[in-house]
């Protein structure tokens, strides 16, 4: 049969159309015999479990290992099996430019997460990057912006998402079985000992890249003894705890309020307290989010319940490192990562809630499916919590030290943040510290611009949602 030149050129077009939508599709989870192939960037911490994972699931091969520490990436890829096939990288650009590689999945110092997600997202990969998704409020909502723009999967490493205990709480807790929520509240009550006090610039360790290793952050001397992990309690590079642990249990209060908006304001009080370091975070902390539905207070304390016990941390209503979300008709005590239980307001047992989940499977059913709504922890998710750590660690970094009373005076209109600053107090007092000799930093009350995601009336404080960045380790204004 004859075909004529108009149909002939919109049958070439839309074979070439449909060609092209399925290598978008499917280009980056075909791989060889139809595997995924994955790589891990930063495994010092948290990215050995990512090797872990990677390695179990079916349908997935680790192909390629980076880390900017050479002894780090020398020590795990001797440790595997397959490490003859393995390729290594010690340059994440490097690992980027290599197109038989899917997906990969991020364990950096948080200074790197933004940067690197970006980077490997306009590469083609989709991204699994752990938690906080960003550095600065700013470059999280560029993360969200290029994964929208190139259209990838990202799962943000809150794996308590995956718990389908905590689902099934969060749910009896939305659909109003105890009420209305008064207050959500999340807790990150985890020892945190002196890093210690060095005399001077240390020099790093000579198997790793410092400039690279820096990467965005500052170029500076290493004024600390450790460089990996204590890199958490110093600004130019990590959170504190509130976005180191803090993060999930941020994550699983805004989830129970159901809001998606940062909050429209926040302030915070806290110090780091009970040493001399060379630590900058605090290790003492409260961080309060006014929502129109209801407060989210979040509490950091990593001192022990008592200093004769170094190792007994405080609980409050059972829990250490968790979320009790308070309601009208009783409240919900999330004591891990897996369980929550539902008690009415004298306290009896209604109801309890167990059960696990694999966010690693997740991502990976989603990657095949192309379908981003199927992933528990979506990119917008991570943003918006991890940005809740990071507006009231800038509350707290521009606020001042101020007495227990002028503190009690500048919060007295808010019964659940003066309680809450009643029982820090009484924390720090069992561990020896007398807030009118050591003061804590009475942060800076905060408004926000929820949709532009920035302050109201505030350029000390807008300034601190964007880093400088430092050539070449720059996030993109255009993603």
């Amino acid at each position: 049969m004859k075909m004529n030149r108009r149909k002939f050129i919109y049958g070439a077009t839309v074979s070439a159309a449909t060609t092209a939508l399925s290598a978008r599709s499917w280009g980056q989870v075909s791989g060889a015999n139809g595997d995924i192939r994955a790589a891990v960037i930063g495994f010092n911490g948290r990215g050995k479990e990512h090797i872990s994972e990677w390695r179990r699931l079916k349908g997935v091969r680790l192909v390629a290992l980076c880390d900017a520490d050479k002894a780090v990436l020398d020590r795990e890829i001797n440790h595997l099996p397959e490490s003859g096939s393995m390729q290594t990288y010690t340059d994440l650009r490097k690992l980027f430019e290599n197109k038989d590689i899917d997906v990969v999945s991020i364990a950096t110092p948080n200074h790197w997460h933004s940067l690197a997600a970006i980077w490997a997202i306009q590469a083609g990969k989709d991204v699994y990057c752990e938690k906080p998704v960003s550095h600065e409020v700013w470059e999280g909502r560029k993360f969200v912006e290029a994964a929208r723009n190139h259209n990838k999967i990202v799962q943000t490493g809150t794996q308590i998402r995956s718990s389908v205990g905590v689902q099934e709480a969060v749910k009896y807790i939305r659909d109003g079985n105890l009420g209305k929520i008064k207050v959500s509240r999340g807790l990150c009550y985890k020892r945190r000992p002196s890093i210690g006090k060095v005399s001077g610039p240390q020099e790093p360790p000579k198997t790793i890249d410092y400039d690279l290793w820096c990467g965005p952050a500052p170029l500076e001397p290493l004024m600390r003894k450790n460089l990996h992990y204590d890199w958490h309690w110093v600004w130019s590079t990590g959170n504190g705890d509130l976005g180191n642990q803090g993060i999930h249990q941020m994550d699983v209060a805004r989830w129970c309020l159901g809001v998606n908006a940062l909050s429209p304001k926040v302030f915070s009080i806290g110090g780091r307290l009970g040493y001399e370091d060379d630590g900058q975070t605090p290790n003492t902390q409260i961080v309060y989010h006014e929502y129109p539905e209801a407060p989210l207070i979040f509490e950091v304390r990593g001192l022990p319940a008592n200093p004769s016990d170094q190792k007994t941390m405080d609980k409050f209503k059972g829990a250490s490192v968790g979320n009790v979300v308070h309601c009208e008709h009783g409240y919900v005590v999330f004591p891990g990562y897996e369980q929550a239980i539902a008690y009415d307001n004298d306290g009896q047992q209604l109801k309890k809630f167990q059960g696990g989940g694999n966010h690693f499977q997740n991502f990976l059913e989603a990657v095949r499916s192309r379908k981003r709504q199927e992933l528990h922890a979506e990119i917008l998710e991570g943003h918006l919590s991890s940005a809740l750590c990071h507006t009231g660690n800038i509350s707290y970094r521009l606020g001042k030290q101020k007495s227990p009373d002028e503190i009690r005076e500048a919060i007295k209109s808010n019964k659940e943040a003066v309680e809450t600053f009643g029982r820090m107090q009484e924390h720090l007092a069992a561990n020896e510290i007398d807030l009118n000799k050591t003061p804590a930093t009475l942060g800076v009350f905060l408004k926000m611009n929820p949709s532009l995601e920035r302050f109201i009336d505030n350029d000390d404080a807008n300034k601190m949602l964007k880093r400088d960045y430092r050539k070449p380790y720059v996030v993109p204004d255009r993603v």
